[in-house]
């Protein structure tokens, strides 16, 4: 009697994803794989999760999961698995599209809160007067608005903002993150590692509900 033929399986897990209410998840949703052609679709659409209405908005897959379904069906599989043991899927209802009225006021909300920001720095640390000394110095003459100075430095901060941020609109100068980039990036990790320990600490209560 001859071996059951032996195939590898290769794969990597996404770290989040979006699904939408009602939407099934199948392993080639949520995993990059490798592995022979003749097994290949039926992986991609390997069924491993159908999220009940009830269910909360995040969903934990946990390559233990993953690994006991892809055995009940290729028990003679090796799995060789990379990266991020576990997928965090978000459940989002139909949004429906943002009011105009709701950007307008966030965009001057936003607007008239930077502009007192900065100017209420400039009168901390008086840069008015600032300007006016060092109109003096360079022309011999004090005037109460310099304005060969004030209109170049407001373009500059406008300047160094872009510069800053390293975007203007939708274009994006070079490649590097901006500092609101790399905040929006950490908060997220630390948002995707609490989700995981709370959806982890939902799994180990379960099984221990399931064993008593």
């Amino acid at each position: 009697m001859q071996p059951a033929p032996v195939s590898i399986l290769y794969i990597r897990l996404r770290k989040r994803m979006c699904i939408r209410r009602g939407e099934s998840v199948h392993l080639g949703r949520i995993a990059q794989m490798l592995v022979d052609p003749q097994y290949e679709y039926a992986l991609h659409k390997l069924l491993l999760l159908e999220p009940k209405d009830n269910e909360g908005n995040i969903v934990l897959i946990d390559m233990l999961l993953i690994v006991d379904r892809i055995k009940r069906q290729f028990p003679f599989m090796q799995i060789e698995h990379f990266g991020e043991p576990h997928c965090l899927i978000e459940i989002s209802e139909k949004r429906k599209p943002p009011s105009l009225i709701l950007i307008v006021m966030v965009w001057l909300l936003l607007f008239i809160g930077s502009g007192l920001a900065i100017m209420n720095f400039h009168a901390d640390v008086s840069m008015g007067v600032v300007h006016q000394r060092i109109y003096q110095l360079l022309t011999g003459k004090w005037v109460e608005h310099p304005l060969l100075l004030q209109i170049p430095y407001s373009i500059g901060i406008g300047i160094g903002m872009i510069v800053f941020f390293n975007h203007l609109f939708k274009k994006k100068f070079n490649e590097e993150p901006s500092p609101l980039e790399l905040e929006m990036f950490m908060y997220q990790e630390n948002v995707n590692y609490y989700v995981t320990a709370e959806e982890y600490t939902k799994i180990f209560e379960a099984e221990d509900r399931r064993h008593e």
